[in-house]
């Protein structure tokens, strides 16, 4: 039986902000990428289109979004349609490494979560696509994990790897440069910060009072609390060794 990744547990114990730093990193990077109604979008990772709506709510721009979880995908389709935004966001099924878009199509490309995931010759790979869909001039806003304490980095990628059901690969902060650097990136802005996901300050600023009971209440069933407090336990231990990373980066 394949077992469960963390971020689509969180999702069904009714987390909807699933970002290493959470809404105060997504934030930041919505502010560093100047967002307007004449631009066009790209979300890669786009889950259930929390933020996709948050900023077609706010600024109006159109929106492509795209994921490989085709369950994310169906629920993002109906909250879109939920916020009357089909006209503005789109979302389809598809692989960062192969984007199905013509060149310099998008003026912004927002990616939350997902280069953490991937392996280095994946990364590398990724950001190749999103230089080429990117017009020139045109804005890459990343997030993502760098890990603090070097002298650990292998056992806290293995437990993390492991409390999460999915093999992570963060970065140390300087890695995360070079490896913007060595795409072609330019202008390579950062800032790093706690890791939120998990903690009970992070979950009550993301999802409100009532949405912090519903997921500690579902944590709570015998079926979920193995996984609930392994994860919990695992970013609790390694809270100073690992923060998050928001990059915005132009083309």
């Amino acid at each position: 039986m394949k077992k469960e990744a963390g971020h689509t547990f969180l999702a069904k114990l009714g987390k909807k902000r699933l970002r290493p730093g959470g809404r105060k990193a997504t934030d930041w990077l919505i502010k560093k990428g100047h967002f307007t109604k004449d631009k066009r979008v790209l979300e890669v990772g786009c889950n259930m289109c929390t933020t996709a709506i948050q900023l077609a709510k706010t600024y109006g721009c159109n929106i492509e979004g795209v994921d490989l979880n085709a369950k994310a995908l169906q629920q993002g389709q109906k909250n879109v349609e939920n916020a009357q935004l089909s006209h503005l966001i789109h979302v389809q099924k598809a692989n960062a490494m192969n984007l199905p878009f013509e060149d310099e199509q998008f003026d912004i490309i927002l990616n939350e979560a997902m280069l953490t995931m991937l392996p280095l010759k994946a990364k590398v790979q990724a950001l190749r696509e999103y230089y080429r869909v990117l017009k020139p001039g045109g804005m890459l806003l990343t997030h993502d994990i760098a890990i603090i304490n070097l002298a650990q980095k292998e056992e806290i990628v293995e437990n993390l790897s492991s409390a999460i059901n999915v093999k992570v690969t963060p970065l140390p902060t300087a890695e995360w440069y070079q490896l913007f650097k060595d795409s072609r990136f330019s202008q390579i802005e950062s800032h790093i910060g706690e890791l939120t996901l998990m903690t009970p300050a992070g979950m009550l600023y993301d999802e409100g009072l009532f949405g912090t009971m519903k997921i500690v209440k579902n944590a709570l069933k015998k079926e979920n609390r193995n996984m609930f407090f392994t994860m919990f336990r695992t970013m609790k231990r390694y809270k100073k060794d690992m923060n998050y990373i928001v990059h915005a980066v132009k083309k």
